[in-house]
């Protein structure tokens, strides 16, 4: 496996082998050896999300039990954005972002601290999350996934394809209005 850093180094590309033929193929997707061996914790909790063509899950992170996540797009195509909302980090409100998708199978590994969202770009798209740490509910914060300071470069969907957002989501505060006490220290 290929492990890259990104802008943000904490921001890591994985991108695996892939063996096919014309049976189809197969792709280890985890080596905890491997994993250890780039700095990403053990992964504690799996899950796996379904969502349609413009659905946008996020921005999200949780101040009590922060996740990593390894997260990849086991069916379909969905771009993947890391933002750093970490205070105090030199790379805070910078963001990353990735397409995954199920033909390259490219993992992303965003790290504790930061907030994690991704757009469906296909018709269908299976999102696998591994934590590294277990979702705790009342910690859950969100940032807009609009917002102008942080300059997301989101694709375009498809002509006619709306976005789809959930109400929590919608209602998800720019970063500069998001309280000091509501974001991640810099460990």
């Amino acid at each position: 496996m290929e492990i890259i850093p990104q802008s943000i180094p904490e921001v890591l590309l994985l991108k695996p082998k892939v063996f096919g033929d014309e049976r189809g193929f197969f792709v280890e997707t985890a080596r905890q050896s491997e994993l250890e061996a780039a700095g990403i914790p053990p992964l504690l909790q799996h899950n796996q999300s379904r969502s349609g063509r413009g659905v946008l899950r996020g921005l999200h992170y949780q101040l009590v039990q922060t996740q990593g996540k390894l997260v990849r797009c086991a069916r379909g195509s969905v771009f993947d954005v890391a933002v750093d909302v970490r205070h105090g980090s030199p790379s805070f409100g910078m963001w990353v972002g990735a397409v995954l998708d199920d033909l390259q199978h490219h993992q992303l590994w965003v790290p504790p601290g930061f907030a994690h969202g991704f757009l469906v770009l296909s018709a269908l798209a299976d999102f696998c999350y591994l934590c590294s740490d277990y979702y705790h509910p009342p910690s859950e914060q969100g940032i807009a996934w609009d917002d102008p300071d942080l300059a997301i470069a989101w694709p375009t969907l498809e002509a006619g394809a709306p976005l789809q957002l959930s109400a929590k989501d919608r209602a998800n505060p720019r970063l500069k209005d998001q309280p000091a006490d509501r974001l991640p220290l810099l460990p």
